[in-house]
């Protein structure tokens, strides 16, 4: 929690990605606050790829 990460995620469309501060990570559900301040969740059935990436400068 607290991290940077960039997550990549099955969607119908294909695939979507999402980068941002790892909220939360709970009942499945990955919690990422984009630098916009939305949050999106992510059921972990659907991620495929994550990892924590650097700040931003």
């Amino acid at each position: 929690m607290g991290k940077r990460v960039t997550t990549r995620r099955k969607v119908p469309e294909g695939f979507r990605d999402a980068v941002g501060e790892l909220e939360f990570w709970r009942d499945g559900v990955l919690g990422v606050r984009r630098r916009d301040g939305s949050l999106v969740e992510i059921d972990e059935r659907t991620l495929v790829a994550a990892k924590v990436v650097p700040g931003r400068a």
